[in-house]
């Protein structure tokens, strides 16, 4: 007794004409790019739980005594307004303020 009804017809005719096709071919690349992101995320869990955990705040390295990084700014070259308070226009800026001076102790590197 055929239950299908000449569905398996159909379906072989839709296959074989192409258009049908590509929504097989999809569906796999669909199925396939899923797998991959369940092993992707399945290797992920694995390798974490490979890894040490975070020191506990008493293993942490303990904090100098003294500062061991000094932070010094560069002294830049006159910024000031003029004395009568009034805007410089474009033109008057020129460079001020940009050049760094250094000073007397510093000395010469080649």
């Amino acid at each position: 007794m055929d239950v299908s009804n000449g569905d398996l017809s159909a379906l072989a005719a839709t296959l074989a004409d192409g258009r049908g096709a590509t929504g097989v071919v999809l569906g796999i690349v669909g199925v396939v790019l899923v797998a991959m992101l369940i092993g992707a995320v399945w290797l992920g869990r694995r390798r974490r739980l490979q890894e040490l955990p975070p020191p506990r705040p008493e293993e942490q390295p303990p904090r100098p005594d003294h500062r061991s990084h000094v932070e010094q700014r560069d002294v830049h070259g006159d910024d000031s307004f003029p004395p009568d308070g009034r805007g410089l226009s474009p033109y008057e800026l020129g460079d001020h303020g940009n050049e760094t001076l250094y000073g007397d102790k510093d000395e010469r590197r080649d």
